[in-house]
């Protein structure tokens, strides 16, 4: 059976298979990443046992192209249709990402798509002042969401293709500031701790470890009665270590360590007791104690401030690229002949 331009198409195949009948969608463009080029591609739509099943399968995709066609809808409601679909397949973290890229694209939500254009994707990038990464992020969002209003013939091409952001990738507009809490705000902090979650920015500012270092400790890997807890999850093969609990603050760890409210395997955990993400960390435990500072420090900042504490005690250098996790910066010379054990380390930390 011939079917008109842009229904779509049934072929059989040839092969002593059960299903024989593949339905493939109309012609679509989609960007080809190792070519570095724009291809038309006829996306398959499932194949079937016979051509009345697949028939029926073409129809029903053509029904739903055209209920997309007679809707004049926004961007907002195209990410709701689009998404439902797609984050059936994929994971957690990639939905989180997706979501992101939504939000930043706030201006062209209440937009009709079809009156979206080049130009308009183009600002969002151009504007939300972000580095290349998460704008790589909004491009794939943008190019699939609209490779999708394609092929449900609500748009007319697939304007995200040409969204330019390499002008962008070398330049970092949020490039991290290494910034330190000033001594008097250090002290003010310990003056202002209240809660358990107050309590973890002084576990950042007396360990030195990144952020997500912490967040994802597990207790296991905390030693209580030693002094340390191990880091085996890191940004880099020589973050993997053994970082000394001063005296100071072996009190926030041991709060957070037998807290028996809930059964996270984690050491810091939200406020239902699951692991935390950054940004969550960030909203519901950082932010509000550094309000309390009436400073704008990122949590990165208490690693620099650690660093800079130590430095100021005339701490060895290579005994603060130990604990932090430095090791790349070491020389040859403190890389294979220097080493320390946990208490050499804990009795450096202990002058703060």
């Amino acid at each position: 059976m011939k079917f008109p331009n842009g229904y779509g198409s049934i072929s059989k195949s040839k092969k002593k298979v059960r299903k024989k009948y593949n339905v493939r969608a109309p012609e679509v463009l989609i960007y080809d990443k190792k070519q570095n080029r724009v291809r038309v591609s006829r996306p398959s739509l499932g194949y079937y046992e016979t051509y009345g099943e697949a028939l029926a399968a073409l129809e029903e995709y053509n029904s739903k192209k055209e209920f997309y066609k007679n809707q004049n809808i926004t961007f907002a409601e195209l990410y709701e249709r689009w998404s439902s679909g797609k984050f059936q397949y994929v994971g957690q973290r990639s939905v989180e990402t997706y979501e992101y890229a939504f939000k930043l694209s706030a201006p062209l939500h209440k937009k009709k798509i079809s009156k979206i254009h080049l130009s308009d994707l183009q600002n969002v990038v151009d504007s939300c002042g972000k580095n290349y990464p998460t704008l790589k992020i909004l491009k794939v969002l943008y190019k699939q969401m609209f490779e999708f209003a394609y092929m449900h013939d609500i748009v007319d091409k697939n304007f995200a293709v040409w969204v330019d952001i390499l002008r962008y990738k070398k330049r970092n507009p949020n490039k991290m500031k290494r910034e330190r809490f000033s001594k008097e705000k250090v002290a003010e902090a310990w003056e202002k701790v209240e809660n358990k979650g107050d309590m973890t920015v002084l576990m950042l500012l007396y360990t030195g470890v990144r952020v997500g270092e912490l967040l994802n400790l597990k207790k296991e890997h905390v030693h209580i009665d030693e002094n340390y807890f191990e880091v085996v999850q890191s940004k880099t093969e020589n973050g993997i270590r053994e970082v000394p609990i001063c005296d100071k603050i072996m009190p926030f760890f041991k709060e957070w360590y037998y807290d028996e409210s809930n059964r996270s395997e984690y050491l810091i955990f939200d406020q239902r007791g699951q692991h935390i993400k950054y940004m969550e960390y960030r909203c519901i435990y950082y932010n509000p104690f550094i309000t309390k500072l009436d400073i704008d420090l990122t949590p990165h900042c208490c690693r620099h401030t650690f660093i800079s504490m130590m430095a100021e005690k005339n701490i060895s250098q290579t005994i603060i690229k130990k604990i932090v996790g430095h090791s790349g910066a070491m020389t040859l010379t403190e890389r294979v002949y220097t080493h320390f054990n946990v208490q050499e380390l804990l009795d450096a930390v202990n002058q703060l």
